[in-house]
């Protein structure tokens, strides 16, 4: 359950922009002092307080070593409230706390949201604020922010942070038994086909079902592939039968109602099991080889069918079965890394 009693921001906050995807906007909560030192692209918004308080503001204990994650005005968008409940009721019990990027209710004062948006406004008329978000501001009904666990490494030289997407780390129940085509390598292929009849470059990445292989060479396989990382076999070493990982190995296979089988798209456990799939995971790991690997999972915010995604989910299992990207057959498929192709071939059982 939420918590009744819930943390509210600080007077005199300042927050950073951090960074922003197509619903949520992402900021750092930070000191006077830090701010100053930190030449961000985008002006800072501070929640309104006096020039004094501003002066002297350090950031209590509480929100050290978080971030402000807040919500944009989007028409799936979904309340905090209800986010924080879905992640309370559904994904919580399913880890261990140091194994997730918590998230935490926080009660925004009046205004901020919108000095929010006024300075991405601002940016975009400076021309700093990424054109595919420009448009798109903060939702000012929403009256929470949510505060996350900071997994970048910001003033932090000792440690490298590597993040990837583990998708679907089992085949597809609903895949023809003679694929050649995880579940995500045939979506990149077909994904990477669309591409190449528009012009655009096609996308090589690893195979999920290299990220479970009980074969080292596997797991480094697919860490050469992981964009930004620049020590794969590190990389490959610390993923090599990590424990968080075959956690999520083993709740994709306990929630297998995807593809074409299983309960109604729009169900609470179809829901559960399509977002166990397009989780992050982060892992933060010590230059020196020596201190603590951090590993945890973000962006589990329970998918919903909502909006057309139920359809949306099922039209593209169907296409993939018809179309015959499972099998390997179509165009741009020799250029495919998939676990289940060729010499590198095996009984990969589905869930």
């Amino acid at each position: 359950m939420t918590k009744p009693n819930l943390l509210e921001l600080p007077i005199g906050a300042q927050l950073a922009y951090l960074a922003e995807g197509g619903a949520n906007v992402i900021y750092r909560i930070v000191s006077a002092k830090s701010a100053i030192a930190s030449k961000k692209e985008l002006p800072l918004a501070v929640n309104g307080a006096g020039p004094g308080v501003v002066d002297s503001y350090s950031v209590p204990p509480e929100f050290k070593g978080k971030l402000l994650r807040l919500r944009k005005d989007t028409p799936s968008g979904i309340p905090y409230q209800e986010i924080a409940r879905n992640f309370d009721k559904n994904i919580r019990p399913l880890f261990q706390p140091e194994e997730l990027v918590d998230q935490e209710l926080v009660c925004l004062p009046r205004g901020l949201i919108q000095h929010c948006n006024d300075q991405l406004r601002v940016a975009e008329m400076d021309g700093k604020r990424s054109k595919r978000r420009q448009g798109v501001y903060l939702a000012t009904t929403e009256p929470f922010g949510l505060l996350i666990t900071d997994m970048t490494t910001f003033n932090d030289t000792g440690m490298v942070l590597a993040e990837l997407k583990p998708k679907w780390l089992l085949q597809s129940p609903s895949a023809p038994a003679t694929a050649r085509r995880c579940r995500t390598c045939a979506m990149r292929d077909m994904k990477n086909h669309e591409a190449w009849t528009r012009g655009k470059k096609p996308e090589r990445s690893f195979c999920p079902l290299d990220l479970v292989s009980d074969k080292f060479e596997n797991v480094l396989r697919a860490t050469r592939s992981v964009k930004g990382c620049k020590d794969p076999k590190r990389l490959a070493k610390v993923l090599y039968w990590n424990g968080t990982m075959q956690k999520l190995l083993a709740h994709q296979r306990a929630h297998r109602d995807v593809g074409l089988h299983g309960p109604p798209a729009q169900s609470r456990d179809k829901s559960l099991g399509m977002t166990l799939r397009d989780c992050t995971m982060f892992i933060k790991m010590p230059r020196d080889e020596v201190g603590t690997v951090e590993i945890r999972l973000g962006d589990l915010d329970l998918k919903t069918g909502a909006g057309g995604k139920a359809k949306y989910w099922l039209d593209v299992e169907k296409q993939m079965i018809s179309e015959g990207w499972y099998l390997g057959s179509k165009s741009c498929s020799h250029m495919s890394d998939c676990a289940l192709q060729g010499s590198r071939g095996h009984s990969q059982p589905s869930i």
